[in-house]
């Protein structure tokens, strides 16, 4: 006997409705919309083709944990040690090794652009089997290899761990952040060169993080003007291409990126649904636009009674259940906005009429979809 609600339904409705009249059509033309635009150096925005980093891996032991390391059942553990050993002339049975004070880790680094011999690097040490914590442990000389499998750099050290795990008696327990993963800095030493030669291109890209026309004729453009001459011409929305021939590539690559050029930004708005976060540019602007929000909410809820049987001879009861049905409609609430409003204007209003961020994030999608949000919407 008790009562049990069977389930709450929620049904919001939303109505956006588009109030474009012919005499704001001139109004709602790209002109009007004010560009933002921003000065920045050439070097924030661009990068050049060819010149990133590299990732490497490799896997190795971490010693010298506190009883924390992998469990008897973690064979590669046990069998990776006793490799280690016979490389150094010991020969041992990996059935007869306790590995609770050792553990099985990946390696990985970034080596990079125009790395030398002797380049160092940080590390990030992960555990790859059931250690409960790397704390106090230390990374075995490592080799790690890039995707064509050479061997590139080598790593070794103490680690440093950013939380702790700690477990007392009775299954308590207590963990701060992932100790199970940590780093060594400058823990990795680059073994080779790998730095390309850029004295004898004939010419270079740049490319912009964004993509953007307008952005990369603007930087050609800032290039020519500053050289004089025409050696920068726009390959496509995200490269610029840079005539380099018979000219020192480093002192070139200085120059540029050290100029200032005045770019338009993009106007976006972005959300994520998942948390309800709002993030909106300043410039983004709404067309005229009249917004209707309303809820409905049906509840339904069963209580269960014990009751006699009225025809029963022996008293015998039974479980008889009441619904109840619940309906709540909220009254429509609305909210009008002018010509060239911001996201802002609109944010606020809504959380002025009780809207919930979820709500906001439903609204902005719908206006999107109206076309009365004039901005990038990126929903994440």
């Amino acid at each position: 006997m008790g009562y049990k609600p069977l389930k709450i339904l929620s049904i919001t409705l939303l109505l956006v409705t588009l109030l474009l009249a012919a005499s704001t059509a001139a109004i709602a033309s790209p002109g009007a919309v004010p560009m933002s635009s921003r000065r920045v150096r050439i070097r924030e925005i661009t990068t050049v083709e060819g010149v990133r980093e590299n990732s490497l891996i490799g896997y190795s032991l971490v010693v010298g944990l506190r009883g924390t390391g992998d469990q008897k059942q973690t064979v590669f553990t046990t069998q990776m040690l006793a490799n280690i050993l016979l490389r150094m002339g010991m020969q041992i049975a990996p059935s007869a090794i306790t590995v609770k004070n050792i553990a099985a880790v990946f390696v990985t680094s970034s080596l990079p652009a125009f790395a030398r011999a002797g380049t160092q690097m940080d590390v990030v040490v992960s555990s790859m089997g059931d250690a409960k914590s790397l704390e106090g442990g230390t990374l075995l000389l490592t080799s790690l290899r890039a995707e064509d499998g050479q061997i590139y750099a080598t790593a070794q050290g103490a680690l440093s761990i950013g939380g702790y795990s700690i477990g007392g008696g009775g299954g308590v327990s207590k963990q701060l952040n992932h100790p199970t993963v940590g780093r060594i800095a400058n823990g990795a030493v680059a073994e080779r060169d790998v730095a390309p030669d850029m004295q004898n291109l004939a010419s270079l890209f740049l490319q912009l993080r964004e993509a953007d026309f307008g952005n990369a004729q603007l930087i050609a453009e800032s290039i020519n003007v500053e050289f004089g001459l025409p050696i920068a011409t726009v390959a496509d929305s995200r490269r610029i291409e840079i005539a380099s021939a018979g000219r020192n590539v480093p002192a070139l690559l200085a120059r540029i990126q050290s100029l200032p050029v005045e770019i338009i930004s993009p106007t976006r708005v972005v959300v994520n649904e998942k948390t309800g976060t709002i993030v909106m540019g300043r410039d983004a602007r709404l067309s005229a636009v009249s917004i209707l929000q309303g809820s409905l909410s049906v509840e339904i809820s069963t209580n269960f009674e014990l009751q006699p049987n009225p025809l029963s001879k022996t008293g015998e009861k039974s479980i008889v259940p009441q619904t109840t049905v619940n309906a709540k409609d909220a009254p429509t609430k609305r909210i009008e906005l002018n010509e060239g409003a911001t996201v802002e204007q609109l944010v606020n209003g809504l959380q002025a009429i009780g809207a919930t961020a979820r709500d906001v994030v439903s609204i902005l999608q719908a206006l999107k979809a109206a076309g009365a949000l004039q901005a990038d919407l990126e929903v994440l």
